[in-house]
């Protein structure tokens, strides 16, 4: 089941889910090395990205680590300068293909507009890097001595899936299933969505960054929903709306 838009319209410019899009996009195709070039691929994802051995010892992890996938204290840091805590945050930026990029802003731009029409640009921003960050910790409370470089935008979305889920749960998507499109109740899409990241779960999926992402978003708005509602309500008779 593959979303193909949602039937929710917005009286907003979506300028911040457009700004995050552009973002990831530039980041992807104008300062990571692409997958050709893989030695400077990996050394580019070690030197920048978050990886669960570094945020549990809080140090840059060693060459011998990488070596033999084992996280261990001491070794001289591969890259002693970096700071592994702002690497949580830049790996929310950063992906490990053109297919994990194109999926991961398809998700953003269908349900990411509703979302911030909701929050507000400031609100939403926070959603968006509070859902991110605790969806990279998640992994690395489960997985603290993984060695492999955690990258993605899923768990930050996840958390404005979650999001929607609870502001939206009548809402139709239009989903692509086999070969017909169904237009199916937003709580429906986004409950599937949340099942199979369990049942995708391997050792090159994040799925319990993806889990956490959700989880948090949905725990944040329950209890502003009445209120964010109330913001889209308020926006009814002075704008048209938007798609």
């Amino acid at each position: 089941m593959f979303p193909i838009r949602d039937v929710n319209p917005t009286r907003i410019t979506p300028y911040v889910t457009v700004g995050l899009i552009a973002i990831n996009v530039l980041v992807f195709f104008f300062w990571q090395p692409q997958a050709d070039d893989t030695a400077a691929s990996t050394d580019f994802l070690y030197e920048h990205a978050a990886v669960a051995c570094e945020l549990t010892t809080g140090e840059p992890i060693s060459a011998d680590e990488v070596r033999q996938d084992v996280c261990v204290d001491g070794g001289e840091p591969v890259f002693p300068d970096k700071n592994v805590w702002i690497a949580a945050f830049v790996s929310m930026f950063l992906h490990g293909g053109l297919f994990h990029l194109l999926g991961n802003m398809w998700f953003l731009w269908i349900f990411g507009n509703n979302v911030e029409e909701a929050y507000g640009t400031l609100g939403y921003l926070a959603l968006y890097t509070i859902a991110g960050l605790a969806a990279t910790f998640a992994f690395v409370f489960v997985n603290p001595d993984a060695t492999v470089p955690l990258v993605g935008a899923s768990g930050a979305i996840a958390g404005v899936l979650g999001a929607y889920a609870v502001l939206f749960p009548r809402h139709r998507v239009l989903s692509l299933v086999f070969v017909f499109f169904v237009p199916v109740p937003a709580l429906f899409f986004l409950g599937v969505w949340f099942v199979m990241q369990f049942a995708i779960s391997d050792v090159t999926t994040a799925w319990e960054a993806h889990v956490a992402g959700f989880v948090i978003g949905v725990l944040v708005t329950l209890p502003l929903r009445n209120r964010l509602l109330g913001r889209i309500n308020a926006l009814h008779a002075t704008t048209r709306y938007r798609f």
